[in-house]
């Protein structure tokens, strides 16, 4: 599934290609979300044209709406949303726990009402994997228990435990459905909360089950940074070269570039569209809330340096013109370039680990970015 291409070799970033069923995804690389079969306010076309590689699903919310029997009815989702290239869904456990005001954890699965008509679901192991075949998507999530922050150590041990046999359930009814055999891939996904050895061990023992590709969970739940990256170091040491690695739900560009350098291959996260609704916009020498009184009269398009089409063909006193009077083209330009940015970013990260600069890279874009993250080089 996963081939390395190059390591830097100051770094360690990695530049690698990973194989699916519906094409090869150039690592590293970011997965726009399309939670309910679309990226907000973006088509399938806007994305092709920006060359996103991949797109990112929710298991949960296409459960619910539209259904499987729909899903089954067209074939799956590539052909529901008329998107061809690779789609990762996740698992829809963190939603069950989070967005549902009734939900039981068990060593068995999760029951919980469904947010929209409180209808009572049980999702279990096999149950995700089910879903997941019917979804056809080439990368598939399993069922886990996403530890809060904070979280006592007591918490996390069972959390970490009940994970590692989900994991290992998923992994028996992935074979015994013949998921593999369709091309469909199956990640892991490391726990522990911020406690380092259970992050270790997590890791030991879903490397001893064995899986396609490995994730780190549990982040990006409200820790600040420090700890998010400290949870990141404790993990990526562990994990084997040969599979890629995916950082869940992160996140900012510059924790992108910074996460990069420890080796990560995969990001995903709403924040190009959900900050563009707002406005804001992601720039080379950071972010800009649009809405500012300041740009009223700004004549430049949101980033002098960006190509995309909003870029070309827009000011920023037009945008903030359109996001103050609610015009709904206001947050699809936002949205447009935002997902530009972010997969153009990855684009020039894999370039810099090619030539061996992703050192000097991280440090330019850390210092032009403002990030507190150049602290930490």
């Amino acid at each position: 599934m996963y081939k390395l291409i190059h390591q830097d070799a100051v770094t360690g970033a990695r530049r690698g290609v990973v194989t699916t069923a519906h094409g090869d995804v150039q690592s590293p690389f970011f997965m726009p979300v399309a939670t309910t079969s679309t990226v907000k306010t973006m088509s399938g076309v806007d994305l092709h044209e920006m060359e996103s590689q991949i797109v990112l699903s929710n298991t949960y919310h296409l459960y619910l709406r539209p259904g499987l029997d729909i899903m089954e009815h067209v074939g799956g989702l590539h052909r529901f949303m008329n998107w061809h290239k690779p789609i990762l869904t996740d698992s829809g456990g963190y939603q069950a726990f989070s967005l549902t005001k009734f939900r039981k954890i068990t060593d068995e699965g999760v029951k919980f009402r469904s947010h929209i008509d409180g209808s009572l679901h049980f999702f279990t192991p096999e149950k995700v994997m089910d879903i997941q075949r019917v979804l056809g998507s080439d990368m598939v999530m399993p069922l886990d228990e996403c530890s809060p922050y904070p979280c006592d150590r007591k918490k996390a041990v069972k959390g970490l435990k009940r994970t590692t046999r989900w994991a290992q359930r998923c992994k028996d009814h992935f074979h015994k459905t013949g998921m593999h055999e369709r091309g469909q891939r199956l990640f892991a996904i490391v726990q522990g909360a911020t406690h380092e050895d259970l992050r270790r061990q997590s890791a030991e023992e879903l490397m001893a089950i064995g899986f396609d590709a490995y994730a780190i969970g549990g982040v990006s739940v409200g820790e600040p940074v420090k700890e998010m990256f400290e949870a990141l170091n404790w993990v990526l040491p562990h994990l084997p070269a040969d599979r890629p690695r995916y950082f869940m739900g992160i996140g900012l560009p510059d924790q992108i570039v910074r996460a990069v350098g420890l080796g990560v291959d995969m990001f995903d996260c709403s924040v190009p569209t959900r900050y563009g609704r707002h406005g804001s916009a992601f720039t080379n020498a950071g972010k800009l809330n649009i809405r500012n009184s300041e740009f009223t009269r700004d004549l430049r398009p949101l980033d002098e340096e960006c190509d995309c089409s909003v870029c070309r063909n827009y000011t920023r006193c037009y945008i903030r013109h359109l996001l103050n009077m609610n015009e709904i083209t206001g947050v699809r330009l936002m949205s447009y370039h935002n997902l530009h940015f972010y997969i153009k970013l990855v684009e020039r990260i894999r370039r810099a680990i090619e030539a061996d600069g992703y050192a000097q890279f991280q440090k330019e874009f850390l210092t032009r970015y403002n990030s507190q993250l150049l602290s930490t080089l």
